[in-house]
């Protein structure tokens, strides 16, 4: 191996100089680290890097032209690696296992309120345990950018130039772990920050992305998977609701999988008690209910098309609920509920069913058995695992064909024993999972990286002032 000092024979003249302009950012670096880079001189950067003072001029002439080349390799390139000693690696073993240590984590979403979905649902529940626990967590999300609404979905906000901001907001809170959850505008600039910065982070896939887009736009699933192989790389762990979710991903080539389940609300979602009003009054009975967003996506036509006795309720809104209530005047729309409201509607309902195919876990369906509606869906991602042997619900035949069966079927079922399988899953449950999954960064290195990044920040401002 070559010498710090001698340049290794055969480098081409291109390489020879990339070499020692290396060491002499290298030099600024250590100095950096160190808390003496304001006051030192070119010889001592030269001593450091081993080579001549006059070289370090030649290289850069001026001391704005030095610290701009530092600056931009330390955003685009990351620090130097550094052979960890066995102190780091320890505490990194600590860490990877531990997730009861309080942290500062930072979570980059394009889906959150106002927006109504599992997605939201999920990130809002395990922020609020995560905080009980004692972590300090901070949302990037896009009520913070301007924005504008996503085509058919006039409610989703859409970020526009969020990396600068997204940068800052990472300088100012200085995570400690790092989770991306969407693969949108904010999930690529936080993604985009992560990889130049060399910072660890984790990632979750919350739907099936590729199929959600095939359903809208005339675009190929292979196009759809490549995107979000492209995506998902570099992350560390990638968390998945389902066993059936990551053998699925698993055979798209995604790799670092790990299971991140979800909980439910048994508290708000519960059976309806002796007494208490029934929303569905005056309908008539069963009561078979579909609840999320009327969106193409959802498959909500398969359930309105099926011949069933009493009555079929959509409660949700979105694009299509226009053009179906047209087609299926039959059916009952209740628009989108929302708290104790949506939970009662659950409560009074008879069968729960799941038509959509591109899901990949649905809370609904536990919040559905919560209150003891036994639920009816097809063996898509999500329902395949949490149905089966539960005595909660039944699974239709095929994703295209049985579903009427076993909406029939699902009529049979004890309510009380669909609630008892609700109550063996719990937020905190989900929010531990999630903090085992994330990948902070050893303390030794986190700590050395964002004081070396405050002091160079000071150094470019002082440089900056008139």
């Amino acid at each position: 191996m070559p010498s710090f000092r001698t340049l290794p024979e055969g480098l081409s003249r291109g390489q020879q100089k990339a070499n020692t302009e290396a060491r002499i950012l290298d030099a600024v670096n250590r100095l950096l680290e160190d808390g003496r880079l304001d006051d030192a001189s070119y010889s001592e950067i030269a001593r450091l890097a081993g080579v001549g003072e006059r070289t370090v001029y030649r290289y850069f002439p001026t001391r704005e032209a030095l610290m701009g080349a530092f600056w931009t390799r330390l955003q685009t390139e990351g620090p130097p690696p550094r052979k960890p000693s066995m102190r780091r690696v320890r505490e990194s073993v600590r860490t990877e296992f531990d997730g009861r240590r309080p942290m500062r984590i930072l979570i980059a979403t394009d889906a959150w309120e106002p927006q109504v979905n599992g997605v939201v649902r999920t990130l809002t529940r395990v922020i609020a345990e995560m905080q009980a626990m004692g972590h300090t967590v901070e949302v990037i999300s896009p009520d913070q950018f301007r924005g504008f609404p996503l085509p058919t979905y006039p409610e989703i906000k859409v970020a526009v130039g969020a990396y600068e901001p997204v940068r800052e907001r990472f300088k100012a809170f200085e995570p400690e772990a790092i989770h991306i959850a969407t693969e949108g505008p904010i999930g690529l600039a936080a993604r985009r920050i992560c990889v130049e910065w060399k910072l660890p982070f984790t990632t979750s896939y919350h739907t099936r992305f590729p199929e959600y887009v095939s359903a809208r736009l005339p675009l190929p699933l292979s196009a759809g998977y490549a995107y979000m192989k492209w995506f998902h790389k570099p992350s560390g762990r990638l968390m998945v609701a389902t066993p059936t979710m990551r053998d699925e991903l698993a055979q798209h080539g995604f790799r670092n999988i790990t299971a991140w389940s979800r909980g439910v609300d048994t508290e708000q979602f519960r059976p309806r008690r002796e007494g208490e009003p029934d929303v569905y009054e005056g309908l008539p009975r069963p009561i078979f209910l579909s609840v999320g967003r009327v969106a193409v996506e959802k498959n909500i036509e398969a359930f309105l098309s099926l011949d069933l006795p009493g009555s079929k309720v959509v409660v949700g809104d979105g694009p299509q609920r226009e053009d179906l209530q047209n087609r299926y005047p039959a059916a009952i729309f209740r628009g989108a509920r929302f708290g104790d409201d949506l939970a009662a509607h659950f409560a009074c309902a008879d069968v729960f069913v799941f038509p959509s195919l591109t899901d990949t876990f649905g809370l609904v369906i536990l919040e559905a058995m919560a209150t003891g509606a036994p639920v009816a869906a097809y063996p898509a991602p999500g329902p395949i695992d949490i149905i089966p042997g539960s005595g909660a619900g039944v699974l239709a035949l095929t994703a295209t064909e049985g579903l009427r069966e076993a909406c029939l079927e699902a009529l049979k079922l004890d309510r009380e024993t669909v609630r008892r399988f609700a109550e063996g899953f719990s937020w905190r449950a989900c929010a531990e999972d999630f903090v085992r999954n994330l990948q902070p960064w050893p303390e030794p290195e986190k700590t050395r990286f964002w004081r070396r990044l405050r002091r160079l920040t000071r150094l470019r401002s002082r440089r900056d002032e008139p």
